[in-house]
């Protein structure tokens, strides 16, 4: 028995976010016209605070000073629509 062996499960979910991380990074970079060297954080949060949503995407653009986004919702459900709305609201 392996106990360090990725289940292709596991592994099928991995390759999943990063494509989508990707896309979604392409999408930032189209919209927001960011510069193709720009270091981008993204990252999924779950909030137990009242008020908040219980998962939210979190985009950080590494810029002086750093501009924050927010999406309320999973990693995987994000659109570019989603992306688009950041410029209107920014």
């Amino acid at each position: 028995m392996n106990l360090f062996a990725r289940s292709k499960t596991k592994k099928t979910q991995t390759n999943r976010d990063r494509q989508k991380l990707n896309q979604i990074k392409a999408w930032i970079g189209q919209v927001l016209d960011v510069e193709p060297d720009l270091a981008i954080s993204i990252n999924q949060l779950q909030c137990h605070e009242a008020g908040c949503p219980d998962v939210e995407t979190v985009i950080v653009l590494m810029t002086s000073p750093p501009q924050k986004y927010k999406i309320s919702k999973p990693l995987l459900e994000i659109t570019e629509q989603d992306i688009s709305q950041l410029k209107i609201n920014d």
